[in-house]
C-alpha cells in the first residue's frame, strides 16, 4: 500500500532513512518479519534511529505506545498475557487477574501489593471474579479447573473440574457460581458445599452467559447462534431463540438492563438483538454497516463481529462495540442509531459507568477511552500498555480503571474527572 509507505517517508522528514517500516496496523510479528535482524527484546540498542522514533508521537507502534504511561500503578507479576481482571465488589480495593502463564493473583489496587497467589492451575487462567460480598474469589482455567478461595484466610475452599471453560459468573446475591463449557453445558454450584445443577444446551460451546438481576434466571448464548433463558431453580429452559429469531453465527456476548426486562445479545454475525426477557421475543435487531474493506484487501479486512455490549443505567441507551473499531450508541426508545464513535482498532470490551451516560472502551491499540453517550464525543483517553488491552474493570464511583494486557501487565488508571 504505497499510501502508508509514503506516510512513513514523510514521518522521517529529512532524516536519513535506514529502512522504511510500515507504521500502520501491522503488529509486532509483522515488524519482526520485516526486520529479522533486530532484537525486539532489546529495544532500541541496535537501531541508531530508535531514539528518534521514541520521541515521535506515533500511534500503534511499539515504541510510541510505550512512551506514554498515564497509569498510577503497574502490576507485573504475570509472565505472559493477562486475560482477565475483576475488582472486589464490596470495597473495590482488591483486584484478581488471570493470565496465560497459568497463574492468578489477588493484589491491592492502591499499590500493586500481592495479597496471595491462586495457585495450582494447569492452563491459562481466563476467568476470575469475586463473590457479591467479596468473601470468595473464583479462578477458572481453559482446561476447566475451577478453584474458589476464601479471601480473608487466603485458603482454597473448593475446586472442581469441568470440560473446557468458556465463561464464569458469580450470582449477584448468593454464593453461587455459574459457568459455561465447550460441551454446551452450563454448571451451577453452591459454594463451598458444592451442590450442583447442570443446564444442558445444544451440543456446541456455551460461548457466553449472564445471570439476570432477579437472580432466578440466566441467559446463555451458544456457538450455533441460539440463545436460551434458563430458570435456575427448576433447571428448565424458559425461552429458546433459534432459527430466524436467533443469530446466524456464534454468540459473543450477552447483557441485561438494570431490572432484567431487556436482554441484548451480540454475535459474530455483526447483529445485536434486543430481547424481551419475559416473553423471549426479539424486540429489535441492530445491524451495523461495517466499514467497507478496500477492494482487493482479502477476506481479513472484512472480518467484523460484535465484541461487547451493555445498557446505560440512567437513560434508554445501549452501546455495542465491534471488532472493526465502531462504538455504536443506540437509542432504545426509538430503536435508532444515535452515535457512531470510531476507533482506530478493534474494541475488545466496553463498560458503562454505574450512574451516568459515560461508556468506557478498551481496544487493540492499548488505550482506554471514555465517551459521552449523549454527545458521542470522546471525553478522555488513557495509555500505558505496549500491547492490546484484553480486559478491564471500573470501580463503583468510576474513579479508577484496572486494565490487563498482552504486554504481561495489569495497570491502574485514575480517571477522576473535573466535571463531577
Amino acid at each position: 500500500e504505497p499510501g502508508e509507505g509514503s506516510g512513513a517517508l514523510d514521518f522521517h522528514g529529512d532524516e536519513e532513512i535506514i529502512e522504511v517500516v510500515e507504521l500502520g496496523p501491522p503488529g509486532p510479528d509483522d515488524l519482526a518479519d520485516e526486520m529479522e535482524d533486530v532484537d525486539f527484546d532489546d529495544e532500541g540498542t541496535e537501531e541508531p534511529d530508535a531514539e528518534a522514533w521514541e520521541t515521535e508521537d506515533d500511534e500503534g507502534m511499539e515504541g510510541g505506545m510505550e512512551a506514554q504511561d498515564d497509569s498510577e500503578v503497574t502490576f507485573s507479576l504475570h509472565s505472559a498475557s493477562v486475560f482477565c481482571v475483576s475488582l472486589d465488589p464490596k470495597t473495590n480495593t482488591l483486584a484478581v487477574t488471570g493470565g496465560e502463564d497459568d497463574k492468578a493473583f489477588v493484589w491491592r489496587v492502591s499499590d500493586g501489593e500481592l495479597l496471595f497467589e491462586c495457585s495450582g492451575h494447569k492452563d491459562s487462567v481466563t476467568c476470575a471474579g469475586f463473590s457479591y460480598d467479596s468473601v470468595f474469589v473464583a479462578t477458572g482455567d481453559m482446561s476447566g479447573l475451577i478453584k474458589v478461595w476464601q479471601v480473608d484466610t487466603k485458603k482454597e475452599v473448593w475446586s472442581f473440574e469441568v470440560g473446557d471453560l468458556e465463561w464464569m459468573e458469580w450470582h449477584p446475591r448468593a454464593h453461587v457460581l455459574l459457568v459455561g463449557t465447550a460441551d454446551g453445558n452450563s454448571w451451577m454450584w453452591k459454594i463451598p458445599s458444592g451442590e450442583c445443577k447442570t443446564f444442558q444446551g445444544p451440543a456446541c460451546p456455551a460461548t457466553c452467559g449472564r445471570i439476570l438481576p432477579d437472580g432466578k434466571r440466566a441467559v446463555v448464548g451458544y456457538e450455533d447462534g441460539t440463545m436460551r433463558i434458563w430458570d435456575l431453580k427448576q433447571g428448565t429452559s424458559l425461552h429458546v431463540l433459534k432459527g430466524q429469531d436467533g443469530h446466524q453465527d456464534p454468540l459473543t456476548c450477552v447483557a441485561s438492563n438494570q431490572d432484567g426486562s431487556l436482554i441484548m445479545t451480540g454475535s459474530v454475525d455483526c447483529h445485536a438483538k434486543l430481547v424481551n426477557s419475559a416473553t423471549g421475543k426479539v424486540v429489535c435487531v441492530f445491524k451495523t454497516e461495517s466499514v467497507a474493506p478496500k477492494a482487493g484487501e482479502g477476506s481479513e479486512a472484512e472480518s467484523n463481529s460484535v465484541e461487547s455490549l451493555g445498557f446505560c443505567s440512567i437513560m434508554p441507551l445501549a452501546a455495542v462495540g465491534y471488532l472493526d473499531g465502531t462504538l455504536a450508541i443506540y437509542d432504545l426508545s426509538t430503536q435508532t442509531l444515535r452515535h457512531k464513535c470510531q476507533h482506530e482498532s478493534g474494541i475488545v470490551q466496553l463498560l458503562w459507568e454505574e450512574n451516568s451516560a459515560v461508556v468506557y472502551t478498551c481496544s487493540l491499540d492499548g488505550a482506554v477511552r471514555l465517551w459521552d453517550a449523549r454527545s458521542g464525543k470522546m471525553i478522555s483517553e488513557y495509555r500505558g500498555h505496549s500491547s492490546e488491552i484484553l480486559d478491564f474493570a471500573i470501580n463503583k464511583d468510576a474513579s479508577i480503571v484496572v486494565t490487563t494486557s498482552g504486554d504481561h501487565q495489569a495497570k491502574v488508571f485514575c480517571v477522576q474527572r473535573p466535571d463531577r
